[in-house]
């Protein structure tokens, strides 16, 4: 809970998330710009959408991904390059394996399934490749309809 975190672990989960995902576009920019092509594409989170009690870190981090998804897009859609953010749900993965036994998650998916890493890779691929030239400054749930 925000009462109780610690600022260094608020500050470890922002310069993780936040700041990873801005050294990356810091790094790439040049070469996009120069080539006036290129897709970015972050890994934000559905609790960067609804926010999560007990994650505020976390929240705070990927709600600012999509804020710098956004801004991002907006400088460099004149220059040809795509940028956007796919917000995952609950994702079975071998983090995600006891958080169901832990809050019933499961219940409050309408499709009533984890989703897939492949499920994002899917997405991440298409954003990449031609079906996303024309998509940028978008924010793309993959949550089985959690965050409706």
């Amino acid at each position: 809970l925000v009462f109780s975190m610690k600022e260094e672990d608020f500050d470890k989960v922002v310069d993780t998330n936040l700041k990873g995902c801005f050294n990356f576009i810091k790094h790439c920019y040049p070469g996009f710009v120069r080539k006036r092509a290129g897709k970015i594409i972050n890994i934000s989170s559905v609790s960067g959408i609804m926010g999560n009690a007990g994650q505020a870190n976390y929240s705070a981090s990927k709600a600012g991904i999509i804020g710098l998804t956004k801004a991002t897009a907006r400088e460099l859609a004149g220059r040809g390059i795509c940028c956007n953010a796919i917000a995952p749900g609950f994702i079975d993965t071998d983090m995600t394996a006891d958080l169901d036994k832990e809050n019933g998650l499961l219940a409050q998916i309408p499709l009533g399934r984890p989703g897939r890493p492949e499920d994002v890779a899917a997405l991440a691929v298409f954003l990449a490749g031609p079906g996303g030239d024309y998509i940028t400054g978008e924010v793309i749930r993959v949550d089985g309809g959690l965050a409706i």
